[in-house]
């Protein structure tokens, strides 16, 4: 959470109780959230309690055991300084605990930024030296549970205060080139964000600045990155000779730089998407085979650490996609179910896509039963995630499930359903018809 965020008064008077719970329901009824309050449901997930126990504890009395309280600080991020109890001070140091507000930020970051090895959300990142990188893979940490649609203004924030001037400012001189790669990541992090609540034209101008970033940087493997988030762009804008070109630009920027054979299996992938759009299965199946043959080398060579993993997962979802594409549903649903058995559970979003394309294969097998018992099981995780792409596949969905509407279990799901899609649909005013410059 950014250093204001725990000036707020409701959250301040909470904290002067004592009451761990009070401090739960205010941090969850906190306007930085949106709209609407995060669920108990999707907290209660975070701090390992039963949505049941975490009302008890709003509504109860105080809890008093150190054994809870610590790491229910530590998850939220609660600021040390305004705790009425001590954190351990070996573990403190480890799990970085944002600073008290009241305290100075590290001198190299902007005040609302600081160093951090535990995401915004309680999930453990990679330790680094570097203010930018632990920012970003507290982003990314944060991305996988909540979605893009709560956290773009404030990687376009960090984008502004605390990068801007490195590269335009009085520090430019002194600064790297460097700082060009690491704007380029967050601008291509931006572009994503914009992407998943829905903003494909504002995502596409990111993708597009943060490739000439990377190009200044230097940085060959984050530019082929690029080129790979601008494929899977075009993709779903339905334009797969744009899909396939980018991939193999990609191939071309990588052929001069050092290995980095998850990010080929990436760019391999996204062509396989591309010529299943064309219905070639040869050149799909050609595709996938080079992308599973890349990433069986992966583990032996380092990747710039701006490029976001690549993995089986990931392969996996990719193929499960062309499958469909093509027809295949038996292999579909195979690799679907794969995706679900390797993600876990802190990549709330990718396993509501994968168990949501496993719902549509379902449904073109003629099992609707099976498909709306697993559709209940996205629309009862997704309270907390704000993204649009996943309330589009759920407004498809209905679509889809219409022809079944004899069915009485797809009749009695489809009003909840609706129910749901309606109450998603508010998350996504953060971006107004004045941000079409992009930001």
């Amino acid at each position: 959470m950014p250093a204001d965020f725990w000036d707020a008064d409701p959250l301040r008077a909470a904290l002067d109780t004592w009451h761990i719970g009070k401090v739960i329901r205010a941090y969850r009824h906190h306007p930085h959230h949106g709209p609407r309050p995060l669920s108990q449901g999707l907290v209660a997930q975070w701090l390992h309690i039963t949505q049941a126990q975490l009302s008890r504890i709003e509504s109860g009395p105080p809890v008093t055991d150190l054994d809870r309280l610590i790491p229910w600080a530590r998850t939220l991020g609660i600021p040390s300084g305004l705790l009425w109890f001590k954190l351990p001070e070996k573990r403190q140091a480890t799990a970085g605990v944002v600073p008290s507000p009241r305290q100075p930020a590290p001198p190299s970051l902007p005040t609302a930024v600081q160093y951090a090895t535990l995401s915004p959300l309680g999930e453990i990142v990679p330790a680094t030296d570097d203010p930018d990188m632990a920012t970003l893979h507290a982003f990314r940490a944060a991305d996988r549970q909540v979605g893009g649609g709560h956290l773009y203004t404030t990687v376009t924030g960090y984008l502004q205060s605390a990068l801007a001037p490195r590269l335009f400012g009085s520090r430019a001189a002194k600064g790297s080139m460097s700082v060009f790669t690491a704007a380029g990541g967050f601008t291509e992090m931006a572009g994503w964000m914009a992407h998943d609540a829905g903003h494909d034209e504002i995502a596409r101008q990111h993708f597009r600045r943060s490739l000439d970033l990377a190009q200044v940087g230097g940085d060959p493997q984050l530019s082929a990155h690029v080129y790979a988030s601008l494929s899977h762009l075009s993709l779903h804008l339905e334009e797969p000779d744009d899909a396939i070109a980018f991939a193999r630009r990609g191939h071309t920027v990588l052929a001069d730089a050092p290995p980095a054979p998850a990010l080929s299996a990436r760019l391999y992938a996204m062509e396989a998407r591309g010529r299943a759009v064309q219905a070639d299965d040869a050149a799909c199946t050609d595709a996938l085979k080079r992308a599973e043959k890349a990433l069986a080398r992966a583990s032996a060579e380092a990747l710039s650490p701006w490029v976001s993993p690549f993995d089986a997962g990931s392969l996996a979802s990719e193929t499960a996609r062309c499958m469909r594409q093509l027809g295949d549903l038996k292999e579909a649903e195979r690799q679907a179910r794969r995706i679900i058995e390797l993600r876990a559970d802190g990549h709330t979003r990718s396993r509501a896509f994968a168990k949501l394309l496993l719902v549509t294969v379902l449904i073109a097998q003629g099992r609707p039963d099976e498909a709306c018992a697993l559709a209940r099981e996205v629309v009862d995780v997704i309270q907390g995630l704000s993204s649009h792409l996943v309330v589009q596949q759920l407004q498809e969905l209905h679509a889809l499930l219409e022809p079944y509407c004899s069915n009485t279990t797809v009749a009695e799901f489809l009003p909840s359903l609706d129910k749901a899609v309606r109450g998603r649909l508010g998350l996504y005013s953060w971006l107004g018809s004045d941000a079409s410059t992009g930001g």
